[in-house]
């Protein structure tokens, strides 16, 4: 009888145990489908470059890959199996693959054979012009980890090609001084290869439309030639530094202020044009970049001079009222840069009615300034007109004018894809 009371209490206690876990079990599945909904409800399911593709055979459930996600909110557990839940937001870490211990999911671009904005390329970056390469975040791939290994593999796959033999022939032309180029720079510098370089700003590309200081998260990463950088975060001035350094050391013949116009086949390759500059060569990097021109708001006023498409120094802004429009993770550190300034009253407009794309740390970081009232969030809203001293906003509740000194835009670039297109690049969607 004893035994029985024994057996029947660790039963109990087992199936109070089993209980309490399919409860919990069950209440974050839910929530993740919740989140799933949330997020195809405003696009944010939608990736626009790599992101964690899962084999629902090899998937055994663990949650290991949820569980290393710096990010938050990019993979969830449903029904047995990891799924995608905010594509938007993964940057492309891929600890999620290293962390799954049977395989069961890989960060890519999956299939872009649809993909419009996504240029046509092999395993090897080639595009569908034979000897036009692309890297970086033109081929879909973000992170600057990323960029640095492409841009070295494309170079390395150029080499084994052989030098081009004219004399009057280049063997390759860069195209932008960001990550992707400048580590194809150095990496065709060891290969002993004769190229050329060409930026329309200087060293560092997309690096140098960040806000001063900004934490740039890399990953411990191996620069060609340069040596490897360790640390995870660099600030946006010691990574312009870094590239700075490599591009001196190692005189990499970098064309600045040279943006390109465009790009004809010759015999044997290509005759790359930027301003009154030719250079001839076999091969050709394109590593410009996503960003293009600044997208405007196309709104009355917005050609004042009190408008700026990006924000390099917070403090000359100190005891000013701001308005930051967008939505993105440069909006929303821009935003929270400006209001550690004294005295600086700063809004933010973000047409959707809940930011969807930003970063973890940069979620975390802005609640509490918009709970203190340090940023008055203006979500659903949509700038109207630009005035001297004023800016109308069209928001939920109706018109509302805000006393302003100046408007920040962060409403993303507009992508060199029409002149790429010129050039004979296809994309995904090409017929």
């Amino acid at each position: 009888m004893e035994s029985l009371v024994i057996w029947g209490g660790a039963l109990l206690i087992a199936l109070a145990i089993f209980l309490s876990y399919s409860l919990r079990f069950r209440g974050r599945e839910r929530r993740v489908t919740e989140r799933r909904r949330e997020a195809a409800a405003v696009g944010a399911d939608r990736p626009v470059a790599q992101h964690p593709i899962i084999d629902p055979l090899g998937c055994i459930g663990c949650g290991a890959c949820v569980d290393a996600c710096p990010e938050g909110e990019v993979l969830g557990l449903e029904a047995g199996r990891a799924v995608l839940v905010n594509g938007l937001k993964c940057v492309g870490h891929g600890r999620c693959a290293e962390a799954c211990p049977v395989e069961g999911l890989k960060v890519g671009l999956g299939d872009i054979g649809d993909r419009d904005d996504i240029p046509r390329q092999d395993e090897f970056q080639e595009t569908n012009l034979p000897g036009v390469f692309v890297a970086g975040e033109l081929s879909g791939y973000a992170l600057i980890r990323n960029a640095v290994a492409q841009g070295e593999r494309v170079v390395e796959r150029i080499a084994e090609r052989g030098r081009s033999g004219d004399p009057d022939m280049l063997d390759l032309v860069i195209v932008g001084a960001g990550p992707a180029g400048l580590s194809a720079g150095l990496a065709a510098k060891r290969a002993g290869l004769a190229f050329a370089m060409i930026e329309r700003e200087d060293v560092g590309g997309t690096i140098l439309q960040y806000p001063r200081k900004k934490l740039v998260l890399t990953q411990p990463v191996a620069i060609p030639l340069y040596g490897a950088l360790e640390r995870e975060e660099f600030s946006k001035e010691e990574l312009i530094e870094i590239w700075n350094d490599a591009a001196a050391r190692f005189e990499l013949p970098v064309e600045r202020g040279r943006e390109l116009d465009g790009m004809d086949p010759i015999e044997g390759g290509y005759r790359v044009r930027a301003g009154s500059m030719r250079w001839d060569a076999s091969h050709v990097i394109l590593a410009l970049g996503r960003r293009g021109t600044p997208r405007r708001l196309e709104v009355p006023g917005e050609r004042s001079e009190k408008v700026f498409y990006k924000l390099l120094d917070a403090a000359s802004f100190r005891g000013e009222r701001v308005l930051v429009v967008g939505g993105g993770d440069s909006a929303v550190e821009a935003a929270m840069g400006l209001a550690r300034q004294e005295g600086t009253e700063v809004t933010l407009s973000y047409r959707r009615e809940q930011l969807v794309r930003i970063k973890r740390r940069n979620a975390e970081r802005l609640a509490p300034l918009i709970e203190s009232g340090a940023i008055a969030a203006r979500f659903g809203s949509e700038v109207r007109r630009i005035d001297d001293s004023r800016v109308l906003l069209e928001t939920p509740a109706g018109e509302e004018s805000l006393s302003n000194d100046r408007v920040f835009v962060f409403a993303g670039g507009i992508p060199p894809f029409g002149l790429l297109g010129e050039i004979g690049i296809e994309f995904g969607g090409s017929p």
